[in-house]
C-alpha cells in the first residue's frame, strides 16, 4: 500500500477560470449554508448543483428549538424563495470558499489513476437506508396500519371542514381559556356527534368538547381542557394502556433532511417537534430512510399524512414502548450514482477494489467547515481562546462567497454601524447565528458578548469548536500518514474496549493501519509517542492554545477530546457500470418505486454516457464523500464542484 499525494481534479482537468462563467447554465445553481451541529456531525453543506460535496454522517442535534410560530414560517418562505444575488458571480463567488487543502485533506491510500464523474446530478442518484443497532437496513415496504379496535373510524379526519379546523388551530393556540369554539352539527345524528368529538380530540390535544343546543340546532363546543394541558402535550386519558407509547415508523424523504421533515409533520400533526426522537439525522440532497419514533400519535393518524404531503412517505408502523436515542444505529448504507464518469474499466476495477479492501482516510467531510470564506473553524478557534469579541466579528462581518442577499445586507450595515438593531432590521430570517446573535447582543449588550452568544442553541455554538477539533484531526493525520505510511508504527494510538494505549516496540506487527487512532484534541486524551505527538502541539501553540489545557472557563466550550480511526474499511461494497442516454432518467428502483410498482429503468447496452453505480456500509459519523473522494481522486469542495459543475452544464 502507498499512499499518494492530493492533487486537484475536476472534470474537464484544468480550465481557465472564464470557462465557468457563463451565466446562463450558472442560474441553475444555488447555495445555501444550514447548521446542523453535534458530536460528531458538521455544518451540512447542500448545493442545489449536479455534484455536490455532501456525505451523511450522523447528526447528534436531537432537539428542534421552536421558533415563534409566524417567524418561523416567515423564515421558511424567504428561505426557500430567496434569489438575491447575481446569478453569473456564483462561480466567482465560490472561489473564495475553501479547498479540501484548506482544511488537511491532502492524502489518499490507493494507487489507481484518478477519474472523473459527477455526484448528486440528480438527488435521486443519492440514496441513504439507516442501519439500526441491531444491524437490520431500514426500508419502507409496508404503508398497513396496525389493527387497534381503539382507533377512531376513518370518518374522524375528513368529518371537520378546512375553515373548522383553521378555527380550532387558532383556538388550541390561544393563551385565553375563556374562548370556545362552535361546530353547527349538519345532518344531525348521535353517531355523526361522537366522530366530531373523536376528531376534535385526537387531531387537536389539550381541547375538550361538548355538544349544546342552540335555537333547535346542535353544536359541538371546542374548549380548553382544565389544568395545565398545553398544545402538544398528548392525551394520556385517551392512549390504551395496552399499547405501546411510541409509534415507530420508517420516514421515506426525498430532498428534505430530517429536522426539516419532523418540522412539517409537527405542523401538519399540530405537535411539538420534540415529541419525536431518532437515531441520527439525514442529510437534504439525497433519499434517504430512516427510522423515526413519536409519542402517542396514532399509526393511523400518521398514515393519513401520505395523502397530503410532498417528497415524504410514512410505512412500517408499530407500537413500542420505548423512544429512539441519538447514536443508537450501526451505521447507514448508501447507493450512489456517479454519472458520467472519464474512467476506464480497468481504472473503475482497481478505485473499487481499494476501496473495498483498503479503504479511505476517515477524513471530516468539507461540510464540517462551511462555505464562506470564514470557515466554522476559524470561530472554534476564538471560543477556544476566549476571544469573544473575534467570534463576534467573524461570525457578523461582510465576507465574500455565496450568501444570501439579505445576509450581504446585514453584515454590511454592521461593519457600518456596530449597531446590532439596525443590522437586525436588514434581517427579515431571524432564526439564523447572526439573528440570534443580534438579538443577544440587543439583550445583553456589546459589553456581554458571552451571553448574547450563549442565546445561540447549544449544539449550533458546540459545532464551531468541534469544526475545530475535526481541522486539527484532518492536518494531524495527513502528517500521521506522510510520516509513516499506511501501517502501524511504535507511538501510536490503538483502542483496547474504550481506552487508547500506546503500540510498543514489541507488539508492533500485531496490528496494522486499521488499528490505529488518532486524538481529537482535549483534556481527557494522551496522544502518539512520536513526532505525530509533537505536531499535535505544534499546531495548537501556532493557535494561542495550549494542549496540557483544554478545558475552559465556560464548561460547555471545555474540550474533553476523542478518538477517531484514521482508516475505514466500507462493508457490504459492490459496483456495477451502467450506460444511459438521457441523464434525466434514475438508475435504479427505490423503495417508494418498488411500493407502486414502477418497473426497473430500462437502459441501453451502449449509452451516451456511463455511470458508476456504487454501494457501501459505513459506521455512524463517517463522511461518504470521503470514500467517492478515495475512488474518483477527486477534490469535493463546494469551490472545486462548482467549477466542475459549470463546466458540466455547458
Amino acid at each position: 500500500m502507498e499512499t499518494v499525494e492530493m492533487n486537484s481534479v475536476s472534470l474537464k482537468r484544468a480550465h481557465s477560470e472564464d470557462d465557468v462563467a457563463n451565466a446562463d447554465e450558472i442560474k441553475k445553481q444555488k447555495i445555501s449554508e444550514k447548521s446542523k451541529a453535534g458530536n460528531d456531525s458538521g455544518q451540512s453543506i447542500e448545493t442545489v448543483t449536479e455534484a455536490t460535496d455532501k456525505s451523511l454522517p450522523e447528526d447528534t442535534k436531537n432537539e428542534i428549538i421552536p421558533n415563534e410560530e409566524n417567524e418561523e414560517q416567515e423564515d421558511e418562505e424567504l428561505e426557500d424563495s430567496d434569489e438575491d444575488g447575481d446569478p453569473e458571480s456564483f462561480a466567482d463567488m465560490m472561489k473564495h470558499g475553501l479547498t479540501e487543502s484548506d482544511v488537511g485533506i491532502t492524502k489518499f491510500v490507493s494507487s489507481h489513476k484518478g477519474f472523473s464523474g459527477i455526484l448528486k446530478e440528480r438527488y435521486s442518484d443519492f440514496v441513504v437506508h439507516e442501519i439500526g443497532k441491531d444491524g437490520r437496513v431500514s426500508h419502507l415496504d409496508d404503508f398497513s396500519v396496525p389493527v387497534d379496535d381503539e382507533d377512531p373510524p376513518e370518518e374522524t379526519f375528513t368529518v371537520l371542514s378546512e375553515e373548522d379546523k383553521k378555527r380550532l388551530e387558532e383556538l388550541q393556540l390561544v393563551k385565553n381559556k375563556e374562548t370556545s369554539v362552535a361546530i353547527e352539527v349538519i345532518e344531525d345524528t348521535k353517531e355523526k356527534r361522537t366522530v366530531i368529538h373523536q376528531a376534535v380530540k385526537s387531531l387537536f390535544p389539550g381541547l375538550e368538547t361538548k355538544t349544546e343546543d342552540r335555537d333547535g340546532k346542535k353544536y359541538i363546543i371546542a374548549y380548553h381542557a382544565a389544568g395545565k394541558k398545553a398544545l402538544a402535550n398528548p392525551r394520556k386519558h385517551s392512549w390504551p394502556k395496552s399499547r405501546g407509547s411510541y409509534c415507530h415508523f420508517v420516514l421515506y424523504k426525498e430532498n428534505k433532511d430530517t429536522m426539516d421533515a419532523i418540522n412539517v409533520l409537527s405542523k401538519f400533526l399540530r405537535v411539538k417537534p420534540n415529541i419525536f426522537s431518532y437515531m441520527g439525522t439525514k442529510d437534504k440532497r439525497a433519499i434517504t430512510v430512516q427510522e423515526i419514533a413519536v409519542l402517542r400519535i396514532t399509526a393511523q393518524r400518521l398514515a393519513h399524512l401520505n395523502k397530503c404531503l410532498m417528497n415524504f412517505k410514512l410505512g412500517n408502523f408499530s407500537y413500542k414502548n420505548h423512544p429512539l436515542k441519538l447514536g443508537e444505529l450501526q451505521g447507514n448504507h448508501f447507493t450512489v450514482v456517479l454519472r458520467n464518469i472519464t474512467g476506464t474499466d480497468d481504472q473503475i476495477e482497481q478505485a473499487m477494489h481499494s476501496l473495498r479492501e483498503i479503504g479511505f482516510i476517515n477524513y471530516y467531510g468539507m461540510q464540517r467547515f462551511g462555505t464562506t470564506a470564514v470557515p466554522t473553524y476559524q470561530i472554534g478557534k476564538a471560543i477556544l481562546q476566549n476571544n469573544w469579541s473575534e467570534v463576534m466579528d467573524l461570525i457578523l462581518k461582510p465576507r465574500p462567497g455565496a450568501e444570501k442577499g439579505y445576509l450581504v445586507k446585514c453584515r454590511e450595515e454592521w461593519a457600518k454601524t456596530k449597531d446590532p438593531s439596525a443590522a437586525l432590521k436588514k434581517l427579515p430570517v431571524k432564526r439564523c447565528v447572526e439573528g440570534q446573535l443580534l438579538r443577544g447582543l440587543l439583550k445583553y449588550g456589546m459589553k456581554n458578548i458571552i451571553s448574547a452568544f450563549g442565546i445561540i442553541p447549544r449544539n449550533n455554538r458546540l459545532m464551531y469548536i468541534h469544526s475545530y477539533q475535526s481541522y486539527v484531526w484532518n492536518n494531524m493525520v495527513s502528517k500521521r500518514i506522510e510520516e509513516y505510511g499506511l501501517r502501524a508504527v511504535p507511538g501510536d494510538l490503538t483502542l483496547k474496549g474504550a481506552t487508547a494505549v500506546h503500540i510498543e516496540e514489541g507488539d508492533v506487527n500485531n496490528y496494522t493501519i486499521h488499528d490505529v487512532v488518532m486524538p481529537l484534541p482535549g483534556f481527557d486524551v494522551i496522544y502518539p509517542k512520536h513526532k505525530i505527538g509533537e505536531a499535535y502541539k505544534e499546531m495548537l501553540i501556532a493557535d494561542n492554545l495550549d494542549i496540557n489545557n483544554m478545558r475552559h472557563k465556560i464548561r460547555d466550550y471545555s474540550l474533553s477530546g476523542a478518538y477517531r480511526k484514521i482508516i475505514i474499511r466500507p462493508q457490504n461494497v459492490s459496483w456495477e457500470v451502467v450506460a444511459y442516454d438521457d441523464p434525466r432518467i434514475p438508475l435504479f428502483t427505490t423503495d417508494l418505486d418498488k411500493l407502486e410498482g414502477k418497473p426497473l429503468p430500462v437502459l441501453p447496452t451502449d449509452g451516451k454516457f456511463r455511470a458508476l453505480k456504487m454501494e457501501f456500509s459505513l459506521p455512524p459519523s463517517t463522511y461518504a464523500t470521503m470514500a467517492i473522494r478515495e475512488v474518483l481522486k477527486m477534490d469535493t469542495s463546494i469551490k472545486n464542484q462548482t467549477q466542475l459543475n459549470t463546466t458540466w452544464l455547458r
